[in-house]
């Protein structure tokens, strides 16, 4: 899982898998799911981030101990 923030449009996009998504569905207003061609979430992006979210903090809990050693910091 990635997390990118755009600090031009000021979204932040979660991908959950690296493939494209094939359609996009807005589930809130500013809140779309990205969807690939079998209907799986790959993704989801948060319209106007900063001001919904604080982003000056990132907790992971409970991640499985394969997932450990692989977390990146910006």
């Amino acid at each position: 899982m990635k997390l990118h923030y755009y600090a031009d449009t000021d979204s932040l996009h979660v991908e959950f898998k690296p493939s494209r998504g094939a359609e996009t569905r807005e589930v809130a207003h500013g809140l779309n799911v990205d969807l690939d061609p079998n209907g799986d979430v790959v993704g989801f992006d948060i319209d106007h981030a900063s001001k919904r979210l604080d982003l000056s903090t990132l907790e992971t809990k409970h991640c499985p101990s394969s997932v450990q050693g692989r977390l990146r910091a910006c």
